[in-house]
């Protein structure tokens, strides 16, 4: 079929052609709109956002980290502070071209195979945005080099600041502990950019972690204006950063060091209290680390050496290590006596051994004391005196005195490491062995063993508040220090128990080596000794080994607390030697003791006194580290491969180390096994002590 043929007119073509024209103007117009719309949109209410993009993209923003705070002592001389430090760090995440990269720094800083090899490792382990060292302290020809290149060298980042600094080393590594990199958990906890930029460090352990949030400071910002390629144009203004607030404790530095040297080669440690205010002015243990290795990024081998020496140098031994106080507790069971209303003058013979049911239980003396009263049973350390007090009261009737005197009791210090101990009653054991408190368990508790665990930090705070009469505690931030209330004992016993003290050192008790050749001043202590292992009856009918027989984890702990002035005491103090043995004579703790408290009154003197004996030692602390470091390097095998001398990734905070840990465990395991009464317990064999000449 044929459709119509459609008659197209001038005025159809003239209308249709505007329609679509109008249509088509419409929509310009709206496009028109929009992006008018959008324009003015971007160009007003977002100008502040591009204006901050294309100023970003101009200015390159760099942190700059803050200064931390110095660590000072009571004197104001520092412990911790910081040093000028031109270093030079890799940001894996930014690195490009590495070979090319390594091969440039190799050439401007003049690195060894090693040092490449070991940069590569590192990098291999790090998180990507964690700085890696490539070097540090470096002079300023090389340092500047490295900084004209930059454009060459991406992913490489010079940093001219400050390195934390520790001039007492060692000898403050457990009061102090280190600054290291921030880990990558810490970072993405808190996601702030001042922890991944290069040479900032924050605590790590001990002090330094503890007060982070006033040592830190403020960061400041360094703005330098770029080209679209990277390339500097010019410095723009900075911001300064803020240093952190200087903490000061209550610590004398030059004591501390003083008691670390002379400490010598024992595992042990000292603390020393002011009896007026609870300060502490002294907290040691040693051996122990090098904390600016640790601030530095310690390697893989002396993080290795750390770990496995036996003397464990990571523990801070003044906090974390609990040891059987052994007979320094007597003037403290003297007290607890005269409370439950023993006379002083009451006698107990003593025959060097005594029967409690189907037990024997044993004096040092094994000939016996004869017949003794309070005094000459401390000043003796009669362990027959003790056990027959003991006997007659019930051990329930002398632990709260122990509390009362610190044993036991957790102090309120900036530290998270703390292990307090047992003070323990019938109570405790019910609760914790289901076991009902026996007699024997009373004797062992009487001579500071079986379950009784306190560590050296509790030993000198009991020392402390029987010296002053006082409820001291110790305080270590010089802006905390706490008052201190009576302690509620008759002044009339606490008399008694310093002049039995008094008698131990200077009345031809058991530490007469502890007596002060400074003219006019006393001393008065009592020592201890804490045995580690059992006795058996066919070793003690065959002849019980001497100390220096055994292997050195055999060997008794060796424990001295005293104070000085005897007559008006002013300070006192706290040593414990682990495994000591009482083998050397000025290795042990009366002298150990007297050099301390000699160093409080006569400077000079006491230096005198160190510097005769400690060549026979070794040398200096920093001497025989170094010696043992490299005997450690030659066993394994000479010079340090590179993966020995990488940075140790997996490090954990040194008082958390495997290490420690370990070895914490091991000593309760032991403290408990020892501490089981049942089939004989350390009362059995009695303490180990021996008058003093």
């Amino acid at each position: 079929m044929n459709r119509p043929t459609r008659i197209v007119t001038e005025a159809n073509q003239s209308y249709s052609f505007t329609r679509r024209a109008v249509a088509l103007g419409a929509m310009q117009g709206g496009v028109g709109l929009v992006l008018a719309a959008r324009m003015g949109w971007l160009s007003i209410a977002e100008n502040e956002h591009y204006q901050m993009m294309a100023e970003s993209n101009r200015v390159n923003l760099t942190l700059m980290p803050p200064r931390r705070g110095w660590i000072v002592d009571r004197h104001g001389v520092p412990i911790a502070n910081n040093r000028t430090d031109f270093r030079v760090d890799i940001i894996p995440d930014r690195l490009q071209d590495k070979e090319r990269v390594f091969a440039l720094l190799k050439e401007i800083l003049v690195l060894t195979p090693e040092d490449i090899e070991r940069i590569k490792l590192d990098i291999k382990g790090a998180a990507g945005f964690q700085p890696v060292q490539v070097a540090q302290n470096l002079d300023w020809e090389r340092f500047a080099a490295v900084s004209v290149r930059l454009p060459e060298l991406p992913g490489v980042a010079p940093t001219r600041g400050f390195a934390r600094n520790y001039p007492g080393g060692a000898a403050v590594a457990h009061l102090t502990g280190y600054v290291g990199s921030a880990s990558a958990e810490q970072y993405r906890k808190t996601r702030d950019p001042l922890l991944v930029t290069p040479g900032f460090k924050l605590g790590k352990d001990g002090l330094e972690k503890a007060l982070e949030s006033e040592l830190r400071g403020v960061p400041g910002a360094k703005r330098i204006e770029v080209t679209a390629r990277g390339k500097l144009v010019r410095e723009l203004a900075s911001r300064t950063d803020q240093p952190g607030k200087t903490g000061r404790l209550t610590i004398d530095i030059g004591l501390q060091e003083y008691a670390a040297r002379r400490l010598g080669t024992n595992s042990g440690s000292a603390v020393v209290i002011d009896c007026l205010t609870g300060e502490m002015l002294a907290m040691v243990s040693m051996p122990a680390y090098d904390p600016n290795s640790f601030s530095d990024g310690i390697s893989h081998l002396e993080w290795q050496m750390l770990s496995d020496d036996d003397h464990v140098p990571l523990m801070n031994k003044t906090l974390q290590g609990l040891y059987p106080p052994g007979s320094t507790v007597k003037p403290m069971n003297a007290l607890a006596l005269m409370a439950a209303g023993i006379d002083p003058e009451d006698r107990v013979s003593c025959s060097g051994a005594m029967r409690v049911g189907n037990g024997v239980f044993h004096c040092h003396k094994r000939g016996g004391h004869g017949a003794l009263n309070m005094k000459n049973a401390v000043m003796q350390s009669c362990d027959i005196y003790f056990f027959e007090m003991a006997r007659r009261l019930g051990y329930g009737r002398i632990a709260p005195v122990a509390r009362l005197l610190g044993l036991g009791q957790k102090f309120d210090l900036p530290f998270a490491s703390q292990r307090f101990g047992t003070m323990p009653d019938p109570a405790w054991k019910l609760a914790k062995y289901k076991e009902e408190w026996t007699v024997a368990d009373s004797l062992n508790a009487s001579i500071g063993q079986g379950y009784v665990l306190a560590n050296p930090l509790q030993l000198a705070v009991m020392a402390s508040r029987i010296a002053s009469g006082r409820q001291l505690q110790p305080s270590i931030l010089a802006d905390q220090v706490p008052p201190a209330p009576t302690l509620g004992i008759d002044p009339a016993h606490l008399a008694r128990v310093r002049d039995a003290m008094y008698g131990v050192v200077n009345e031809g008790g058991t530490g007469g080596a502890a007596r002060l050749l400074v003219p006019g001043v006393a001393i008065a202590a009592k020592t201890g000794t804490a045995q580690v292992r059992r006795i058996t009856m066919a070793e003690r009918a065959s002849g019980v080994l001497k100390n220096g027989q055994l292997p050195f984890k055999l060997r008794d702990h060796a424990l001295f607390v005293c104070f000085a002035p005897a007559d008006k005491p002013r300070y006192a103090a706290a040593i414990v030697l682990e495994h000591n043995g009482h083998t050397v004579r000025n290795l042990d703790t009366p002298m150990i003791g007297r050099d301390i408290m000699t160093y409080l009154f006569d400077r000079d003197r006491a230096v005198a006194a160190l510097a005769e004996v400690e060549p026979s030692w070794g040398g200096d602390i920093r001497t025989r580290m170094a010696a043992s470091a490299e005997e450690y390097r030659l066993a394994a095998g000479g010079a340090p491969s590179a993966v020995a001398a990488a940075t140790e990734a997996n490090a954990t905070a040194a008082t958390e180390a495997p290490a420690v840990t370990a070895a914490a465990a091991a000593s309760t395991a032991n403290a408990a096994i020892v501490g089981n009464t049942s089939g004989g317990g350390i009362a059995a064999e009695g303490s180990t002590e021996s008058p003093e000449p």
